[in-house]
């Protein structure tokens, strides 16, 4: 339990963000829902006409590239929401709960400002590709660092979120499936 920002002791402008970061979530959940699939028919589409009637299609390997990169970037700020990534904790675990909880803040900033320059350098780089096309498909070669753009914002309000709520950011909402199948937000007791 955090005792900096304890989860019954939320303001409304937290529940308010955390509330707006949880829709980005569910967009980008099913972005990346669409984005496997597509990549997952294309490709065997692709097989099945390759193998079975000698014939290639030209641009499904780019396509299939493009909707796996877009997939797996859109996927980054999901690990941190549930705290996936690959982290050393080693010695933070022999530390005090307190003295975890802020690391584990300061991190989150330092991580949130690491973003920042991602994004920007982003801006930087898609413009700069903004012209180049991708040799199979009529769309820019910048559209697979629009993905890294987005995911790169998304995580920013991500990990501000958990800088300011601490670790237990998420543990004290219920995520019940509505009939669309997304997951709506629940204050537990509400």
């Amino acid at each position: 339990m955090n005792s900096l920002n304890p989860p019954g002791n939320r303001s409304r402008l937290f529940i308010g963000f955390r509330t707006g970061v949880a829709v980005a979530d569910k967009i980008s959940r099913v972005i990346v829902i669409i984005a496997l699939g597509l990549m997952t028919t294309i490709v065997s589409v692709q097989v099945l006409m390759r193998y079975g009637f000698n014939y290639s299609i030209d641009s499904a390997d780019e396509t299939a590239r493009l909707l796996f990169v877009w997939s797996i970037f859109l996927g980054i700020p999901h690990g941190l929401r549930y705290g996936i990534h690959v982290g050393i904790d080693v010695l933070t675990a022999l530390m005090p709960k307190q003295v975890q909880e802020t690391l584990f803040r300061f991190m989150s900033v330092c991580s949130a400002v690491l973003m920042v320059i991602v994004a920007n350098a982003t801006i930087y780089v898609a413009a700069d590709k903004w012209g180049d096309l991708m040799p199979t498909v009529n769309v820019t070669a910048a559209v697979f660092y629009i993905a890294v753009l987005i995911a790169a914002v998304h995580s920013i309000f991500h990990l501000a979120l958990l800088a300011w709520g601490g670790s237990d950011t998420w543990h004290d909402v219920d995520h019940v499936p509505n009939s669309s199948g997304l997951e709506t937000i629940q204050e537990k007791g509400a």
